[in-house]
């Protein structure tokens, strides 16, 4: 039911933004993440990761419009030594890799005070494609299958080149084992993308 209402709620925003648009541009985009999940139960270092996507830059005015994005998102990060006290049924003392896939849909809003800068911010959905169900031995899955964050970054705008950089916070939390710890993630991306 809670996709089913965030799906409705951007295809309403996607159409709002296309009616009203003075300007409406297509494009692709490729770029770096760095994350981690900010817990005892695991590493405090950022895990390099991918992302990669399209996005429809819609522009009600000269300096206000809206960014919705549809990009596969690749989440790296490492568990802490303390993992396996705190949750039973890995092995003692091995740090394990955890490598999450997802498919992000942020909807952002472009405020462009000049013609080459933009500062963007908005929410971002996640749905989990793949996860490392490994962590645990009697294979439940370690993390929720969705989860929403928090994104602010800018953009530099050259022609129809764009480089950007965004810090994210993840307003959600991804333990899906208990409710003893929470699992929120953050990240950097870093990238760039052409208008077509």
């Amino acid at each position: 039911m809670k996709s089913k209402i965030v799906f409705l709620g951007l295809a309403f925003l996607l159409y709002s933004g296309y009616v009203s648009a003075q300007g409406l541009k297509i494009g692709g985009k490729i770029g770096a993440s760095l994350y981690k999940i900010d817990d005892v139960s695991f590493s405090d270092q950022f895990g390099w990761g991918y992302h990669a996507g399209g996005f429809i830059e819609a522009m009600w005015s000269k300096t206000m419009g809206i960014q919705p994005e549809v990009i596969f998102n690749q989440s790296n990060t490492k568990t802490a030594t303390s993992f396996d006290q705190l949750y039973q049924g890995v092995n003692p003392g091995i740090l394990k890799d955890v490598k999450l896939n997802y498919l992000s849909i942020p909807v952002l809003l472009n405020f462009k005070p000049i013609t080459f800068v933009t500062f963007q911010a908005g929410p971002q959905f996640s749905l989990l494609m793949s996860k490392e169900k490994t962590l645990l031995q009697n294979g439940q899955a370690a993390f929720k299958s969705n989860n929403v964050s928090m994104l602010a970054g800018v953009q530099l705008n050259l022609f129809q080149f764009r480089i950007y950089g965004r810090y994210g916070i993840g307003l959600t939390n991804e333990n899906n084992i208990n409710t003893q710890d929470k699992w929120n993630n953050r990240g950097i991306q870093v990238g760039a993308g052409i208008t077509f």
